[in-house]
């Protein structure tokens, strides 16, 4: 028998789409569009054929709800908040392809407390 390997993607995006209550304290990444970042980065990584070297995934949560969209790039450890669509195209050229994070784009170290 034959089996096919999946290419390993030389990064992996992770896109929190965790929804919450609207009255939660913490809030969510879902109330603060995280659908449309999402739906940003799937459209640029197949009209650029990029899907065979970046994986996207959404995702629970992945811990600082208050600065959502959040987003992780594996396995680089990098953290994105404050997500917008617009960001999204800077993240695929400058991090993804470029291997240089956005910094003004970075969570802030400080939110692990």
């Amino acid at each position: 028998m034959i089996f096919s390997k999946i290419p390993k993607p030389e990064k992996h995006i992770f896109i929190c789409l965790q929804n919450r209550p609207a009255m939660h304290p913490r809030g969510s990444c879902a109330s603060k569009g995280a659908a449309a970042v999402y739906e940003a980065f799937a459209r640029q990584l197949e009209s650029e054929k990029l899907f065979a070297r970046f994986a996207l995934t959404n995702c629970g949560c992945l811990g600082p709800c208050m600065k959502g969209t959040t987003a992780m790039v594996y396995p680089d450890g990098v953290m994105y908040a404050g997500l917008t669509p617009e960001d999204v195209p800077s993240i695929i050229e400058q991090h993804l392809k470029g291997g240089e994070p956005v910094a003004e784009l970075l969570i802030s170290p400080d939110v692990w407390g």
